[in-house]
């Protein structure tokens, strides 16, 4: 019994870490059996990209040899960011929609806010996972890639801890976007949010070079892919100009944060409703 006179149950957590962990397990069950369907949707489009910008037009002389430094990094930032964010905002729409799937979740004996975790653990996992899979093919598209460092401990530890924080945040956003939008409203995801995110994120142009036009290197500043892709520049290929490292982390640390708060109270909201 605590100073306030109520008895501790510890029996409680131990119940509600179990049912999140069986929640996650079923997630993980679903991903591992539609794999071909889950890279190919979140891959594709910045694999396409690399063939075209980082293998074609390189050897056509149509861009500088260098310009593969600065878009390697940007392309496992989108791969990051739109499983991440797909993860948990398609599912969303969809368990929201017409068959009412979130039901079953939500009857779980978990706070509401617990679902919505496991939503944001199963899409964080999702985009580590398009991250590790979209960066080795990149590189071998694009051939040797100057200034590219994975070799020291301390570049490694870097990498996890953007990747992490870059995944997380994504998802936290997904849960947002997933909780406000209705399944006849689902091509404005792609059209209105994820399209001009990706074109304005600073993946496909380092955010240094925009020191030529002010206004949009400030006006990008908005966008949180903006912090993942200079992040993973930073960490991939130090030497080159980037975003300061501990700008990125607090930067992705409040989005994680304010999208979090934004996207528990919504979910909550459209749950009880």
């Amino acid at each position: 019994m605590n100073a306030g006179g109520e008895t501790k149950r510890p029996g409680r957590a131990v119940g509600a870490g179990r049912v999140f962990l069986a929640l996650l397990a079923r997630d993980v069950v679903v991903v591992r059996r539609e794999l071909v369907y889950f890279l190919m949707r979140t891959a594709m489009q910045p694999l396409l990209f690399t063939i075209v910008f980082g293998y074609l037009m390189p050897r056509m002389r149509f861009v500088q040899a260098g310009y593969t430094s600065a878009l390697l990094p940007g392309v496992v930032a989108v791969s990051l960011a739109l499983s991440a964010v797909q993860a948990v905002a398609l599912q969303m729409v969809a368990d929201f929609g017409f068959t009412r799937e979130i039901e079953d979740r939500l009857l779980a004996p978990v706070p509401n806010w617990l679902v919505a975790l496991e939503k944001v653990v199963s899409g964080t996992g999702q985009g580590l996972i398009a991250a590790v899979v979209v960066l080795p093919l990149a590189r071998l598209i694009m051939g040797p890639i100057a200034g590219l460092s994975l070799a020291s401990v301390a570049s490694l530890g870097l990498i996890v801890a953007v990747t992490i924080f870059g995944a997380m945040s994504f998802s936290m956003i997904g849960l947002f976007l997933g909780s406000v939008i209705e399944g006849t409203q689902i091509g404005l995801l792609f059209g209105i949010v994820v399209a001009p995110m990706i074109m304005f994120g600073c993946a496909y142009y380092p955010w240094r070079g925009l020191d030529a036009v002010p206004i949009a290197k400030y006006a990008v500043l908005l966008n949180p892919l903006t912090y993942v892709a200079e992040g993973l520049r930073a960490v991939l290929i130090p030497d080159r100009p980037h975003m300061p490292i501990g700008i990125v982390l607090l930067a992705l640390a409040a989005i994680t944060g304010l999208f979090w708060r934004l996207g528990v109270r919504s979910f909550i909201k459209r749950a009880v409703g």
